[in-house]
């Protein structure tokens, strides 16, 4: 299972995508705070009312040591889910990373953590801190259900779930178009007739 997990975290987003046939995609708007940061791990999910962000901290507590916090703050731009103390609590303890269907704030310093975190955006709104939501039940993710213990990988084209069970599959199918676009590549781009051949047959 370890060789299989490292398998999977060094794929590409859009390899994973394809494999799953777009399924499990979260909303391309969730991008990485700090574009080279690739993001892989089981998720541990949490679940806020917009501006109350007590439960990212309960998540962060009960998360595993490489978990992704999944925080399914309902797409709720105005008030951050969390800042850079936050997401230093959840790098000092351990986890690989964190994917909010929000915003963060304190930009400039989570930059400077090195740790991956993809959100919607930023903002310069606290939240509250009144506890209401769950943790480690179903979340919907930028669109995408996550459950806990799902597979998340980021990468610079975004965020997709790999669901608990479907690990082989899921690897082996994006090794498979991996490889063939690999070849499609050196058949295809290997010069100007090469690559008119092949717009010719598709465009035919």
């Amino acid at each position: 299972m370890r060789q299989m997990e490292e398998q999977l975290s060094k794929l590409p987003v859009t390899a994973v995508s394809d494999a799953l046939k777009g399924q499990t995609n979260m909303n391309p708007a969730i991008q990485p705070v700090k574009e080279e940061l690739r993001l892989f791990g089981r998720a541990h999910t949490v679940k806020v009312r917009a501006a109350d962000n007590k439960l990212v901290l309960r998540g962060i507590s009960e998360a595993k040591t490489g978990d992704v916090l999944v925080v399914d703050a309902r797409g709720w731009r105005e008030n951050a889910a969390c800042g850079d103390f936050v997401v230093g609590l959840a790098k000092t303890l351990g986890l690989s990373g964190m994917v909010i269907d929000g915003a963060v704030r304190d930009l400039a310093g989570i930059r400077d953590l090195d740790f991956p975190v993809f959100c919607l955006g930023t903002t310069q709104a606290a939240s509250g801190r009144h506890g209401t939501g769950e943790t480690g039940v179903p979340v919907s993710c930028g669109g995408a259900v996550v459950k806990p213990g799902d597979w998340i990988i980021g990468d610079l084209d975004g965020v997709a779930v790999i669901p608990a069970g479907e690990e082989e599959q899921v690897l082996i199918a994006a090794q498979k178009k991996l490889e063939a676009d690999e070849a499609r590549e050196k058949k295809v781009l290997q010069n100007v007739a090469s690559a008119r051949t092949y717009l010719d047959d598709v465009l035919q």
